[in-house]
């Protein structure tokens, strides 16, 4: 799961287009309950269905849906669960976040809910490293979700010790490190083009200094993991990596504090809703900073150009967050966005940016 595959099922229009969003549990005897919850709103989405298009009309995406429900274990859930299904995808995804349990059918798939937890949650890769196997998590705070894409995860085959007459046996076994962990390298920049996140990679020294060797994405480098974790479950690993990217994303907020105050000096810089909405649209900021609990609700009719606030955003007709819309355009013209503990740029307009020119 990444922030550019929710962005294409955004973008794909289909209707109807059928999304299930559930708050799930990871543990017993809470998550005895989920597929219950998964049923009643299989049962809703089901019965709205036939009731609009017939049951002739409604047939493949509901037997999409069955196929895709049918894949789901309770046991290896998280705090959430989305299910996509139209007559192009069916999708199903395990979220470390919670969500409000809804059966939404239109002409797109309920995607921005799921957009705003990824942007507000500090977020980063882990890559453990073995030969058997590899493996690449997404890192939501202090959990961690497997990536099964892009060939991960990755195991070395064995060659059971045979060597050609006349070649060193530990030079061939590091010859063949080095390609695997090349393979891995290339796959993992695959991943990183999709979604440019902080790194933290974790092996024995061998290996780390193998992948430090051949590895073409250092740059994204946040830390490492010394020591082998090979069978180390990813809720026992996050404990242990989970105080380096609070070191990282600690150490790159006050480096982007530093910069903001040379962007005033630069006359680079923007600060409050109004001028950083306006900069954001034009594609000019290098780098977002926002406080966490910053919200801004604004009219739909208005919210392309000059959108105005308003205060109460739960009446209707109001969009939830605006910020959102403002972090989405800073991620999709290549920006970076930082978060910051409420009251941090209040001398700011609890909203800032760095600017390309």
């Amino acid at each position: 799961m990444n922030r550019l595959e929710f962005m294409k099922l955004l973008a794909l229009k289909d209707y109807p287009s059928l999304s299930i969003l559930l708050p799930t549990h990871r543990c017993s005897p809470d998550n005895l309950q989920d597929p219950i919850r998964v049923k009643n709103s299989v049962s809703e989405a089901t019965k709205r269905l036939v009731g609009e298009f017939g049951e002739l009309g409604a047939a493949e995406v509901i037997k999409r849906l069955n196929a895709i429900v049918e894949q789901i274990d309770s046991r290896t859930t998280l705090d959430g669960l989305a299910i996509f299904v139209n007559k192009q995808v069916s999708k199903k995804y395990y979220l470390p976040f919670t969500l409000t349990e809804r059966v939404v059918i239109g002409e797109s798939f309920a995607i921005r809910d799921l957009l705003f937890a990824m942007n507000r949650s500090p977020r980063y890769l882990v890559l453990v490293l073995s030969e058997k196997p590899t493996r690449l998590y997404d890192g939501y705070r202090d959990s961690l979700v497997e990536v099964e894409e892009c060939g991960f995860p990755f195991t070395q085959e064995d060659n059971g010790g045979i060597t050609r007459a006349g070649i060193d046996a530990s030079a061939y076994r590091d010859d063949r490190h080095r390609q695997f962990f090349r393979e891995v390298d290339k796959a993992l920049g695959e991943v990183l083009k999709q979604d440019p996140l902080p790194l933290i990679v974790v092996g024995v020294e061998r290996y780390l200094a193998f992948f430090d060797e051949v590895s073409a994405n250092k740059a994204h480098l946040a830390g490492t993991l010394h020591g082998s974790h090979d069978s180390t479950t990813p809720s026992e690993l996050v404990k242990l990596i989970w105080p380096i990217v609070q070191d990282h994303f600690r150490v790159k907020r006050e480096s982007t504090l530093d910069q903001l105050s040379n962007a005033i000096g630069q006359k680079k810089y923007a600060a409050g809703f109004d001028e950083v909405w306006k900069v954001a649209s034009e594609g000019r900021i290098e780098k977002l900073l926002v406080e966490e609990d910053f919200y801004v609700g604004v009219t739909p009719e208005v919210s392309g150009i000059n959108p105005k606030p308003v205060e109460n955003s739960t009446i209707p007709g109001v969009h939830d967050d605006a910020v959102d819309q403002i972090i989405e355009k800073v991620l999709h013209t290549g920006g970076l966005v930082t978060f910051y503990n409420p009251g941090k740029l209040s001398n700011h307009s609890h909203l800032a940016a760095i600017l390309r020119y």
